[in-house]
């Protein structure tokens, strides 16, 4: 390791399943390196509803005690593999089991897979820039998949997330014209998704979404197999439905016919961030940059304030992208 890098670092650890006050700040040891592995000096990170039901004991692979977080921006600080990842260039890493298998992102330094480091090249601030792997390239990645066209009714089931919010921003830069329709269960919320780039909203009211007939040709489905039945039956003839995200906690379908039940002569998709091509993430940030899309994230708040960020983010205030800097 260079000589700059502290013997110890601060880390937020979660020793047993439950709520906020389980992310305890700890003083641990920087983690040395082995083969096929590069430390990464954290500058920021984005939170994640995965990391909250993580914390509360329902991701049943995870065993504590465990440094979660399943992404982060920040520089190289001692690498195995010095021609693609030198000292000091930027980088990005999603998910690959990071802060699940083994320590994640929610702390000073995290020891990560090369295979799951992706050099970058950006003068935006790490704040902006950790808004990126997991919620602006998931909304790019589903975007591309959805194939939109200028005059289409578009639908995203869980819009307030920040995954919604990047989706709506990319949406509008990429294929104008559209009609951007959010949906939420809280009609309170309404103004705010308005405000950010919508055009209408609609309400999801214990699974059952309040719209009549198939008025969408396009829907990004971030609540998840919960509502993915409900939401293909608003889906006009030959549209496209791209299953993302699973916003309550449920990973499966049941009492689901694809034959009856997907629109008709209709496609279903799906995407996630743990889908990564180096390219398109490049593609991505360069596009953000020449187009000046504004991926600022909701609220800011530091390392040593992690167990108020995810308060901040399981409250009814919660709304958009999340991040954590140093």
């Amino acid at each position: 390791m260079g000589d700059s890098i502290p013997k110890t670092m601060r880390a937020i650890a979660v020793h047993e399943a439950g709520g906020p006050e389980v992310l305890r700040l700890e003083h641990r040891p920087v983690p040395a390196l082995k083969p096929g592995w590069s430390l990464v000096h954290v500058r920021a990170r984005g939170l994640n509803h995965s990391e909250v039901f993580t914390r509360q004991g329902l991701s049943p692979s995870v065993r504590f005690p465990r440094i979660l977080g399943i992404e982060c921006v920040g520089e190289v600080a001692a690498t195995t593999d010095a021609a693609r990842l030198p000292e000091g260039q930027k980088v990005v890493s999603i998910m690959g089991e990071m802060g699940r298998a083994f320590d994640g992102s929610y702390a000073d330094y995290a020891l990560l897979p090369n295979q799951q480091l992706y050099p970058i090249e950006s003068d935006l601030p790490w704040e902006v820039l950790a808004a990126i792997p997991e919620t602006y390239y998931t909304a790019y990645g589903s975007l591309l998949n959805l194939h939109l066209e200028a005059g289409q009714t578009v639908l995203v089931r869980g819009a307030t997330s920040g995954v919604g919010m990047a989706f709506a921003k990319l949406a509008r830069s990429m294929a104008p014209g559209l009609r951007l329709v959010g949906a939420t269960r809280s009609e309170a919320r309404a103004d705010l998704l308005l405000k950010g780039g919508y055009d209408d909203t609609a309400l999801d009211l214990d699974g059952k979404l309040q719209v009549e007939g198939r008025p969408c040709q396009r829907v990004l489905e971030l609540v998840g197999p919960a509502t993915l039945k409900d939401t293909c039956s608003h889906v006009s003839e030959g549209g496209i439905v791209c299953s993302t995200g699973q916003l309550v906690g449920v990973w499966y379908m049941e009492d689901f016919d694809p034959i009856v039940d997907l629109p008709p002569n209709g496609f279903l998709t799906s995407f996630y961030s743990g889908n990564v091509d180096e390219g398109k993430l490049a593609g991505l940030i360069e596009y953000v940059e020449q187009r000046g899309v504004d991926m600022r994230p909701t609220r800011v708040f530091s390392l040593d304030r992690m167990a108020d960020a995810h308060r901040f983010l399981e409250s009814s205030e919660g709304f958009g992208k999340i991040v954590v800097t140093e």
